[in-house]
């Protein structure tokens, strides 16, 4: 990872250096989902630019504020300043509002018939930039907020990102901040489940967010002693995993804690998709539900679900979210003053470097089979429903 980022960042630098563009004023958006951590970097950002004696302003509501400013009674920007953005570090959510609708690139539009077409509004977000004298864009967000800002860096408008998302799936750093938080959240919930679940002997089966990629429940699960981990990454077979509940039974563990991530699938079957909408990303749940229904008809036990969901987004950033927004933030600002255009600032410890957007969201980061986690696991004994129980 650190031979790959170093190489990223030497070449994107070498490739937007040079005659270093004046800085007036620069924007702060924040798309997508929203993350523990983002009301830090928005600090970090603002604080940097106004000790550079830059203007910062904040877009509404990820791009709207731009592409519908009469929406807004503040026209869509948010002046930010030293008041502004005082004490917010600890602050989940965002004080710029987000959403994950409406992509600027295939914006929705309703048609007489009532049907729906996508446009391209992109062009229309680089000439509201230019009217409000925008110099530069600091883009928040994960892999479809940041493939947004790589589209608009293309067209001519100045960009740096800063990667989000509790998911922790992109690949080109070692971590994005919120993932931390959510982790430490289902770790809780995992630990206050087991009483209840050795309590009245039942199977209880935890959904958690992470969508394609299985990084939450696997971190969540480990430290929260599953017995059972489902990932996107491994296909499960239900009757593995029920015959892992049952042989707890037969050594006298009256209980089982199953973790599984949403986008979870069976080997024979697809994800469970809760419904598609034009203009967003598929809307993924409702495994956690199916899997705790098979696994009380396979093994007779009571079997509960519980669905976390948006509550691994909300709350208190922990420290480490906090210290690592703040950095991404203050890397962010230097990476303009720098001259650095079209680069998602990452983590690759001790440092924040540069890689270009393009390839920071060229794939996404799965979980490997083969990591340290993974091995950890199964020396545990955790089921991930591809091999029956020793």
């Amino acid at each position: 990872m650190a031979r790959t980022v170093r190489s990223s960042a030497h070449a994107a630098k070498k490739g937007t250096m040079g005659r270093k563009p004046r800085i007036r004023c620069i924007a702060i958006n924040t798309g997508g989902g929203d993350a523990p951590g983002l009301n830090a970097v928005i600090r970090a950002v603002t604080i940097g630019g106004i000790q550079r004696g830059w203007k910062v302003v904040g877009i509404r509501d990820g791009y709207n504020g731009l592409l519908m400013p009469e929406q807004y009674p503040d026209g869509g920007l948010i002046p930010l300043t030293l008041e502004s953005v005082r004490g917010i570090t600890h602050l989940g959510g965002t004080i710029l509002g987000t959403t994950n609708k409406g992509n600027p690139l295939e914006f929705p539009v309703r048609q007489k018939d009532g049907s729906y077409k996508t446009v391209d509004r992109s062009r229309e977000i680089i000439r509201a930039c230019r009217k409000h004298n925008i110099d530069a864009v600091v883009a928040i967000g994960g892999d479809g907020s940041l493939s947004i800002a790589d589209a608009l860096y293309e067209k001519g408008l100045r960009v740096v990102g800063v990667p989000k998302t509790i998911d922790n799936d992109l690949s080109e750093t070692v971590a994005t901040f919120g993932f931390d938080t959510a982790v430490s959240f289902a770790t809780e919930c995992l630990d206050r489940l087991h009483s209840t679940a050795e309590a009245h002997r039942r199977i209880m089966v935890v959904e958690v967010m992470g969508r394609y990629a299985g990084w939450i429940a696997l971190n969540a699960g480990v430290s929260g002693t599953a017995d059972a981990i489902l990932i996107p990454e491994i296909p499960y077979d239900i009757g593995i995993v029920a015959e892992k509940t049952r042989a707890r039974v037969r050594e006298g563990k009256k209980f089982s804690i199953v973790v599984v991530a949403e986008g979870a699938k069976p080997i024979d079957g697809e994800r469970s998709v809760l419904s598609k909408e034009i203009g967003r990303a598929e809307k993924l749940g409702g495994i956690g539900e199916t899997v705790a229904a098979q696994l009380q008809e396979l093994t007779g036990q009571e079997t509960r679900h519980v669905v976390l969901g948006h509550l691994q987004r909300g709350g208190t950033p922990t420290t480490f979210d906090r210290l690592l927004s703040l950095r991404f933030g203050a890397a962010a600002v230097r990476a303009l003053e720098e001259g650095q255009n079209g680069i998602m600032v990452a983590l690759d410890p001790p440092t924040v470097l540069y890689v270009p957007l393009k390839k920071a969201t060229r794939r996404m980061k799965s979980v490997p089979l083969d990591s340290d986690t993974m091995k950890t696991a199964r020396d545990l004994g955790i089921c991930f429903g591809d091999e029956f129980p020793k």
